[in-house]
């Protein structure tokens, strides 16, 4: 279902075993690429762009490769490289939402780029594949968005007059209440963003301005108080109030009221008692 979500969504995400010595040839692909270094560091050699690059490959050393370049890389030790594609589309959207012209975003061959932003999304996306931490398409959403952003900012600036634009108090009003009418469905942004009638990286930028956090988050927490209300109401067990606030299951229930609260479902229903 994750694989569903990221290939609509306009990325994708997956950990790669180096091996040493070895020469990886990396076709041409229709989508830019991200190639971020995690683990001890290697030397390195790599041939893009009609440029021969030789380096020590740290951890979170970032190679970015536009769409429509190949290249090949080669490592003097075993090591893991995290690999994500972004389409082109989603880089467009997310410059015309941040109200620059898209023609004059121009994604460049970039080697052994630091950015924390990135590499922290990247490890986001990862985290969020595993079944011991489950993740809905509002979360991927949201990520996808925020690596296409960084993408822009790293290629053009925002120009110096930007206003900073919230949502209108009509636009939260409507959303705050869509959201916790329909804290027991699977949002996304898409459901978000037509409530807000804007377009969905827009909404995202906006979400954060607005309430302090993204969106994802923020349905979290409010899917956590919904658990809690119906905790201290004791008319349910366990299992079902997780579904009636919107988890996945009991245990996704567990582990973002222990992230946000502090406590388990279980410590809170023994305090009722």
């Amino acid at each position: 279902m994750h694989d569903n979500w990221l290939e609509t969504i306009g990325v994708g995400i997956e950990t790669r075993n180096i091996v040493a010595g070895l020469t990886y040839h990396v076709p041409a692909s229709p989508n830019h690429r991200l190639g971020i270094h995690v683990g001890a560091p290697v030397n390195a050699s790599c041939r893009c762009d009609g440029t021969h690059h030789r380096r020590v490959q740290s951890d979170g050393d970032i190679d970015i490769v536009p769409a429509g370049l190949d290249g090949e890389w080669q490592d003097d030790a075993d090591c893991t490289i995290l690999r994500l594609w972004v389409s082109p589309g989603l880089v467009r959207q997310a410059a015309e939402d941040l109200e620059i012209d898209p023609a004059k975003v121009v994604v460049l061959p970039q080697f052994q780029r630091r950015d924390p932003r990135i590499e922290h999304i990247a490890h986001a996306m990862a985290t969020g594949l595993s079944p011991d931490m489950p993740s809905d398409r509002l979360y991927f959403e949201s990520l996808a968005k925020a690596l296409a952003i960084q993408l822009v900012q790293g290629a053009s600036s925002l120009r110096a007059d930007a206003v900073r634009q919230t949502l209108s108090p009509v636009q939260k009003r409507r959303l705050r209440d869509f959201i916790e009418t329909n804290l027991d469905q699977d949002l996304s942004l898409g459901d978000l963003a037509k409530v807000a009638a804007i377009s969905v990286s827009h909404l995202k930028v906006l979400f954060r301005r607005t309430f302090g956090m993204p969106p994802h988050q923020y349905v979290i927490q409010r899917r956590v108080e919904r658990a809690r209300t119906l905790l201290h109401q004791g008319t349910m067990p366990l299992s079902r109030i997780a579904l009636e606030a919107g988890f996945a299951h009991q245990s996704h229930m567990a582990q973002s009221m222990k992230r946000i609260l502090g406590v388990t479902p279980a410590a809170l229903a023994r305090m009722r008692k």
